[in-house]
């Protein structure tokens, strides 16, 4: 079957959030001098993420809207009652920092200009179009995308199959001829497989071996391995890493 769109996660799969994240956290933290409070930048990233997986699990069950989200998770994160000037202006100063470290990863080029006369691409990504937007914009490969789709406004986050489908709809293609790309197991591995889409796993911790190899080929630890997979899509003929 042949693979005719890849659709692409952002944060931690095109985008390295997670070293943008520390960096702009500890960043933050000495400017604001809140780091002895937390004893280290590390301690104070462990806690900023929870936070933040609480907050988005909140606003992905429809409790609160994504400004709402990143307004409370300011306040639990200080531990303290604020206004919602008070809480975004504390936000806003913190993405300053945050900014200031985007990059993308090493491998995305090289990936996308190998795949960008054989392959259509989107971005499907469990954030707002405003923040994803300006993201890919900042980073350069905003006019790499035909479609940029994302949770806050399509009323759906992955792993639900109506997210994967949405992208989908927007390329007019079915799922069978849709590859996703993200970095989560979950979220976007197994979600994308159930959608009916080819679902590849990046993992980048390396190369696996033992009980920890991949049981098919859709798990990869750069994408410089992504083009020999959607030409082969061997999805028929081999065992899937999500089932």
């Amino acid at each position: 079957m042949t693979i005719r769109a890849v659709v692409w996660d952002v944060d931690d799969t095109l985008f390295d959030y997670t070293s943008a994240d520390r960096e702009g956290m500890r960043a933050h933290l000495v400017a604001e001098g809140l780091l002895p409070a937390y004893g280290s930048a590390e301690a104070a990233l462990v806690r900023w993420r929870e936070i933040t997986d609480r907050q988005w699990a909140r606003f992905s069950a429809g409790e609160a809207s994504f400004e709402g989200q990143r307004r409370d998770r300011v306040r639990v994160f200080l531990d303290a009652e604020l206004s919602d000037a008070e809480a975004e202006a504390w936000f806003g100063r913190y993405l300053t920092h945050y900014e200031a470290a985007w990059a993308l990863f090493p491998d995305v080029l090289p990936a996308l200009d190998a795949l960008a006369a054989s392959h259509r691409h989107a971005v499907l990504s469990n954030s707002s179009i405003h923040v994803q937007d300006r993201k890919l914009r900042t980073l350069g490969v905003h006019d790499r995308f035909e479609a940029i789709l994302c949770a806050a406004e399509l009323g759906v986050s992955k792993p639900a199959p109506g997210a994967f489908l949405a992208a989908c709809e927007a390329l007019e293609l079915a799922p069978h001829e849709v590859a996703y790309v993200g970095d989560h197991p979950e979220i976007d591995g197994r979600g994308a497989a159930d959608a009916g889409l080819l679902s590849v796993w990046i993992d980048r911790r390396g190369p696996v071996t033992g009980a920890d190899a991949p049981a098919g080929p859709h798990r990869i630890a750069s994408l410089a391995e992504l083009p020999a997979i959607l030409r082969a899509d061997t999805r028929f003929g081999a065992p899937s890493t999500f089932r």
